[in-house]
């Protein structure tokens, strides 16, 4: 009878490690949609800084 015991996980650790990995799967969700937000924020520039150099090359013809 003890040796069941001693195998049944505690289901209140489980409970808390599975809390602990939402948490962790949630910050790494909100540090994705940070990246993603800079990477737009640069790939808009970039286009601005490409349509400005076309304007300048189309002139200097």
């Amino acid at each position: 009878m003890l040796s069941s015991i001693a195998q049944t996980p505690d289901p209140k650790d489980d409970q808390e490690k599975l809390l602990t990995l939402v948490k962790e799967v949630q910050a790494q969700q909100s540090q994705i949609v940070a990246n993603q937000t800079k990477i737009d924020a640069k790939l808009a520039d970039l286009a601005e800084t490409l349509r400005v150099a076309r304007i300048f090359s189309s002139r200097s013809r």
